[in-house]
């Protein structure tokens, strides 16, 4: 099945997945994030039922480069700290002012999740303001 629109043709094959667009963007959609989290499985399952084919990257299993957060704090700021966690709760004040990107790389549990990547866009945790970019 070919789908034509105004600035690209997107082939879509049997299984639902937009190769074509895929081949262009470089990548499929990606869920970084922690496995074991609830948001994380739900944002997950809802992905995949408005027809998406997430990847999820499990921060925690697969250690990502420094770069990778850096990226996200770029985009996110200090919302991408998660300071209601239990981990934060567990640094001292001197760790707390450290470098964020730092913290991150460090203790992993401490990033806001999930953060969703598709096609140059992100969004950070799963809300209603996220939901509306996805589903």
């Amino acid at each position: 099945m070919v789908w034509k629109y105004l600035s690209h043709t997107v082939m879509v094959d049997q299984t639902g997945k937009n190769s074509s667009e895929d081949f262009m963007k470089g990548q499929g959609m990606r869920v970084y994030g922690i496995k074991s989290c609830d948001t994380v499985r739900r944002a997950m399952k809802e992905l995949s039922a408005a027809g998406h084919a997430p990847e999820l990257v499990d921060i925690r299993a697969e250690p990502q480069d420094e770069t990778v957060f850096r990226a996200f704090y770029d985009d996110f700021g200090a919302a991408l700290v998660n300071t209601r966690s239990t981990t934060w709760r567990g640094l001292s004040a001197e760790e707390r002012e450290g470098d964020p990107v730092g913290l991150i790389s460090a203790h992993p549990a401490l990033m806001k999740r999930p953060v969703v990547e598709d096609g140059g866009r992100r969004t950070l945790g799963w809300d209603q303001a996220a939901k509306a970019v996805w589903l």
